[in-house]
């Protein structure tokens, strides 16, 4: 086959790739915005923990590998970062599940459990978990992630101002540093954009700089208004 022809077979191949691809990504949005305007009519477009009404989104209960309806709920922010131990945890916030444990949404059910869990040094959490009744199959659920044994302190990450870094957060170099093992020096003054925060150590985030990534010391950082 002339050269022509074999280029001209490989580009249709690469392209039915990426057409495929496209395919799959746009089948996945699709289905994802079909499950939060489901989520928000179930709920009424109220956070199905606290019933806030602000900057709700989609909590998928772990570790359901196939994310549904009765395997998803619609939280807030706050409940959403305090699930997730970016926030300290606010007993008071919380009080509203002695109502909402009793939703007929397994995967409003396994959230509540494992908060109450988490919470279970308070007295109305512990008054809650005693009447709460959750299925054989549900409890094995809500037991799979470990969450009711995490303890309710966070450890925060926090720049050299005292102010709680997250990630994608862009931060500024308060120190110029020396990166072991390698000839980069991060200029003081260095912005470094899109920053990972190290999920078993507050003190350490993950950020490019020049290219290359690196491991830096939250106290040599200042986030970025």
């Amino acid at each position: 086959m002339p050269r022509k022809g074999k280029d001209y077979l490989k580009c249709v191949e690469i392209l039915s790739k990426i057409i495929s691809l496209l395919n799959v990504r746009f089948e996945f949005y699709n289905r994802k915005m079909k499950l939060e305007q489901e989520l928000i009519a179930r709920s009424g477009g109220t956070c199905e923990l606290c019933h806030s009404t602000e900057n709700l989104t989609v909590y998928e209960a772990k570790p359901e590998s196939i994310t549904t309806v009765d395997t998803a709920c619609l939280v807030c922010d706050k409940c959403l970062n305090q699930i997730n131990k970016t926030e300290q945890l606010e007993p008071g916030h919380w009080t509203v599940l002695n109502e909402t444990m009793w939703s007929e949404v397994p995967a409003v059910q396994v959230v509540a459990w494992r908060m109450l869990n988490r919470l279970r040094n308070e007295t109305w959490a512990q008054d809650s978990l005693d009447i709460l009744y959750l299925d054989d199959a549900t409890l094995e659920w809500a037991k799979a992630a470990g969450d009711e044994h995490l303890d309710t302190d966070v450890e925060i990450h926090k720049d050299s101002n005292g102010n709680q870094l997250f990630d994608g957060d862009s931060v500024v170099l308060v120190k110029t540093l020396d990166v072991k093992g390698s000839s980069l020096s991060a200029k003081l003054g260095t912005v470094v954009k899109g920053i990972r925060l190290d999920p078993n150590n507050p003190e350490y985030i993950e950020g490019r700089v020049e290219g290359q990534m690196i491991v830096i010391l939250t106290k040599y950082v200042r986030k970025q208004s």
